[in-house]
């Protein structure tokens, strides 16, 4: 396996692979440290005891284009390969919907619910997005509430990183707020 940590505009960013997939990704930190103690703590869930600090074939361009994505270029994910492993059919379905969403819009937890073949499981999407352990890869900043509003966010700095991911990809204008 192994670990990167680096800054982006978005604060340090930390990456745990294995091979060419994905297992976690941590972002929005104001130190290296702890970006890499939250990564530990996120992949805890794989038993993983010693970490391996290199850059792989495949590692490198990941990091650029994560780079580029925190400078609001337009980025697609969609070639990365993720790790769904420990997860309910449930689950996979709603982390694989949520990155067919494209850059620039957002859906709603029902909208996610009904793309993933669930409809009415709007609060389990959002129990789903709350455990997502790659995010930006998997972009579940670009889920919202029906009601308007943002709802929650599990980085650092929540819902005002959320906010700052959606105006990046001038999705923010489509939040505006209920009257």
């Amino acid at each position: 396996m192994a670990k990167f940590a680096f800054q982006t505009e978005l604060g340090f960013t930390a990456l745990a692979m294995h091979g060419e997939t994905v297992l976690a990704l941590c972002f929005g930190h104001s130190t290296e440290r702890a970006a890499t103690q939250a990564l530990k703590s996120r992949i805890g869930d794989f038993a993983v005891k010693e970490f391996v600090f290199e850059q792989q074939l495949g590692g490198e361009e990941l990091v650029e284009r994560l780079k580029c994505f925190a400078r609001g270029k337009i980025c697609d994910f969609d070639d990365i390969s993720v790790d769904l492993s420990g997860r309910t059919q449930f689950q996979r379905k709603v982390l694989q919907a949520c990155r067919a969403i494209p850059w620039g819009s957002t859906r709603t937890y029902g909208e996610l619910a009904q793309d993933a073949g669930y409809p009415g499981a709007a609060r389990a999407v959002g129990s789903v997005m709350a455990k997502n352990r790659i995010p930006l890869i998997v972009p579940c900043h670009r889920v919202v509430p029906a009601a308007g509003g943002l709802g929650g966010f599990s980085a650092p700095n929540g819902v005002s990183l959320k906010r700052r991911l959606l105006a990046l990809e001038s999705a923010f204008d489509l939040l505006a707020p209920a009257i």
